[in-house]
């Protein structure tokens, strides 16, 4: 397959190796290079499915450093592919910015439809789906309270990522704003072996992962006011 000179953003697995498209799969396969969010943790993938296209580190440390290069490259014709280590770029991952300069030097940009954690978690939570927020993690200090008060005003379904060493926090101060009783959802481990999506109010979120192990990052969705 020949394909076009172009950056490609190629959404890779959440979890289960299997979720990639085949489309995703001929993308990587041909692209002169592959730029990952972590080389290491993509290497897993990309032996998995015997691709060895060049690959490179493209991260939220170094994208600034390495954007005006890699837009001259593609400007030249090289084709490339942007992974993050899970999901889709630039979903709470970095790709924004490079994606925008291409915009901005009329170099095309095309995204594959693939993975991403936060339809999932949407999805199994039961909550209304037809009009939601997407917030991402929020600021673990400076602007915290502020993006908290914005939650506590919204009206349609909230989605957030989390880590598991902040949840309860997290947990604590939504019930403390939003009311204990506010419904919510949380899902872990998506597509992995121990997937585990618990329902219930935030205080009945909060004793119970008081009392369980929490391994990998975590999506909260919150019922609307």
């Amino acid at each position: 397959m020949q394909i076009p000179a172009k950056l490609y953003l190629v959404p890779t697995p959440i979890g289960n190796l299997s979720d990639i498209t085949m489309r995703a799969l001929e993308i990587l396969k041909e692209v002169d290079t592959i730029l990952a969010e972590d080389t290491r943790t993509s290497s897993k993938l990309l032996r998995h499915y015997q691709i060895n296209s060049t690959s490179e580190s493209f991260h939220a440390f170094n994208e600034h450093k390495k954007l005006n290069s890699l837009i001259e490259r593609l400007r030249q014709g090289e084709t490339m592919a942007l992974i993050s280590d899970a999901g889709t770029p630039a979903i709470s991952d970095p790709g924004f910015l490079l994606v925008r300069a291409c915009n901005e030097h009329q170099i095309p940009v095309e995204c594959l439809p693939g993975a991403t954690a936060l339809i999932p978690a949407l999805v199994n939570s039961g909550l209304p789906s037809d009009r939601f927020v997407f917030e991402g993690f929020l600021p673990p200090k400076k602007g915290r309270k502020t993006r908290l008060e914005e939650i506590k005003k919204e009206s349609k379904t909230v989605i957030l990522y989390e880590s598991p060493h902040r949840l309860l926090k997290t947990l604590e101060q939504l019930g403390e704003l939003l009311g204990n009783d506010r419904q919510a959802s949380i899902s872990r481990e998506l597509t992995k072996l121990h997937e585990e999506t618990i329902n219930g109010s935030l205080e009945e979120l909060l004793n119970y992962f008081r009392h369980n192990t929490l391994k990998g990052e975590l999506v909260i969705v919150i019922a609307g006011e």
